[in-house]
This record gives structure tokens, C-alpha cells and sequence, in this order.
């Protein structure tokens, strides 16, 4: 993971989405909450794809909110797998945070996923090998 001071990190990210009026909490700030869904979202989305089909999210690590998303704000999330198991994964995701007129980026949080690859009937089961 990277620090606060840091740039973005390489690649595209897993999700881009807007910060609006909706997503704030009683203060007018956007909602923690609505941050840790987004990150689930792009952390699902790492799951199925390497999974090939549903997972389930089973567990979240602790997350520190690193610096406030405003109204209007681009939140880009970037996730990849970091460890692998025979049917669960361990995902890091990085949400990164620019003002709509800026092209400065100041990363807000991270957090570790675990997933749980699932078959039709939500039981656990193997997640298939790599393809070449």
C-alpha cells in the first residue's frame, strides 16, 4: 500500500465514480459508509473476476479514514488480490481521492477484503487455477 503523500498507483483503477449530494452524512461530508461500499463494490469485483463467478465478502480489516471526500470529488478505487487461498482471497483496496478542478490526488483510505468464492447454493468452493 502506499502513503498519504503518494501518487496514485499504476494501472486502472477497479472503479471511478463521483462523490454527490446524496453520499453525505448530517455534517455535509461524504459518508464513511458510502467509502466502504464503494470499496467492497471494487473489492467484489476483483473476487469474481478472479474467482470466475460469485464470492462473497467475509471479512473487512480495520480501515483509518486519511483525509475527508467532498461533494464533487473523482474516487478512484484500486484493488488487487494479495494472497490466495484454496477458496478465499485477500484483497487490497486503495481509495484515492481528486478535487473536480484539481489534478492533485490524496489517497482517503485502504483496506484488506477477505472473499470467500461461493457456488449456486452460497457453500464455499475452489477457486480454479490462473489462466495461462
Amino acid at each position: 500500500m502506499h502513503d498519504k503523500e503518494s501518487n496514485m498507483p499504476d494501472g486502472i483503477p477497479v472503479i471511478r465514480t463521483i462523490a454527490m449530494p446524496a453520499d453525505t452524512n448530517p455534517n455535509g461530508d461524504i459518508f464513511g459508509g458510502w467509502l466502504m461500499s464503494q470499496m467492497d463494490l471494487a473489492a467484489g469485483n476483483v473476487a469474481a473476476r478472479r474467482s470466475r463467478g460469485r464470492a462473497a465478502t467475509v471479512a473487512v480489516e480495520a480501515m483509518s479514514f486519511l483525509s475527508p471526500v467532498a461533494v464533487g470529488d473523482e474516487v478512484s478505487l484500486f484493488g488487487k488480490v494479495v494472497k490466495l487461498g484454496r477458496t478465499s482471497m485477500r484483497i487490497e483496496v486503495e481509495a484515492w481521492r481528486r478535487a473536480r478542478a484539481s489534478e492533485e490526488t490524496t489517497k482517503v483510505t485502504e483496506a484488506v477484503f477477505t472473499f470467500v468464492a461461493i457456488d449456486e447454493d452460497g457453500r464455499p468452493r475452489p477457486i480454479p487455477p490462473e489462466e495461462a
